[in-house]
């Protein structure tokens, strides 16, 4: 779910656009330098990475991250695919309007970005929150979707597979939302701390620097109330999606931290049994978010899965 992550921008320039600009920096710092675009969707302007040349693929963060989760697969997989790397409505350098962020609206957003990306059918690769909008996409638009990775996301009964007690008693029990506000400012980069090692199992990956990237971003306008909405309708992935599993027709390649505190490895071992063309790793060394922890391992994962190996 890993609330609260940001892309570190580097330069306060225009942006380079396909639509109105945000006041967003030109390039973002990840490993490399990378042109941000922005385009329209559904009248709100959305953040991404394009770049690589090949069959396409779409990296999709999950609650509260940003394209900055998949900085160690840009130069990698751009090598022999054409890598998209949205920062989703209400997250990241993308607009965060008001409203319900239901399933269907995102659904309904990231199908547009496709649209206007003039990307008939594409891999989608989701982390956690992100998984469920791929499985999304399977399972309401199959035509859209060549192949599915699935990293650490998004399993039926969200809350009893849960491990988190943090993140759990959060969702649970979460304080009003100027209240969260108010204490974020307040607790400011210690609580930040707190919750990326709920996420990251190696805590010497902790720097000052990454602390920084997920302060910068909580403070943007809309951050709070999107995450929020989106907390609000995981009763509606219930309904509408994760009694669905099994009807996922896709080839799909599971991949797992082996130290995930936020989903278990029984979790994705049961989507494993539950997805029926599915394929099963478990990613050494690496929490919730195995693909910023352990690349080397993931891209070589990811790489065979796109090559069809």
């Amino acid at each position: 779910m890993h609330a609260g992550w940001i892309v570190s921008a580097a330069a306060p320039i225009a942006v380079v656009t396909t639509a109105s600009p945000l006041c967003n920096p030109s390039r973002v710092d990840l490993l490399h330098r990378h042109t941000v675009h922005t385009t329209i969707v559904n009248g709100h302007h959305l953040a991404y990475l394009d770049h690589g040349k090949g069959p396409p693929a779409i990296l999709i963060h999950g609650l509260g991250g940003s394209m900055w989760h998949w900085e160690h697969q840009q130069v990698s997989l751009a090598r022999s695919c054409r890598i998209m790397t949205p920062d989703l409505l209400g997250s990241g350098l993308s607009e965060k309007p008001e409203g319900i962020y239901s399933p269907a609206f995102l659904l309904d957003t990231f199908h547009t970005f496709m649209d206007h990306l003039r990307i008939e059918k594409a891999v989608l690769i989701g982390s956690s929150m992100g998984a469920g909008i791929a499985i999304g996409m399977s399972l309401e638009h199959p035509d859209r979707v060549a192949k599915l990775v699935l990293i650490g996301g998004f399993p039926a009964n969200i809350l009893d597979n849960m491990q988190s007690s943090r993140t759990k008693r959060f969702i649970k029990h979460r304080p009003a939302l100027w209240l969260s506000k108010l204490g974020s400012r307040i607790t400011g980069r210690w609580s930040i701390k707190l919750i990326l090692k709920e996420i990251i199992h190696n805590q010497a990956l902790i720097s000052p620097m990454v602390v920084e990237r997920v302060h910068r971003l909580r403070f943007q306008p809309g951050f709070f109330q999107a995450m929020y909405s989106q907390l609000d309708q995981i009763p509606v992935w219930e309904t509408t999606f994760a009694q669905r599993l099994a009807d996922i027709p896709h080839a799909t390649l599971i991949l797992w931290g082996a130290y995930d505190k936020v989903f278990p490895l029984t979790v994705g071992q049961t989507l494993h049994a539950t997805i029926p063309h599915s394929s099963f790793l478990v990613a050494p060394n690496s929490g919730h978010l195995p693909q910023w922890e352990n690349p080397d391992f993931v891209n070589s994962a990811l790489l065979k899965f796109l090559d069809g190996q």
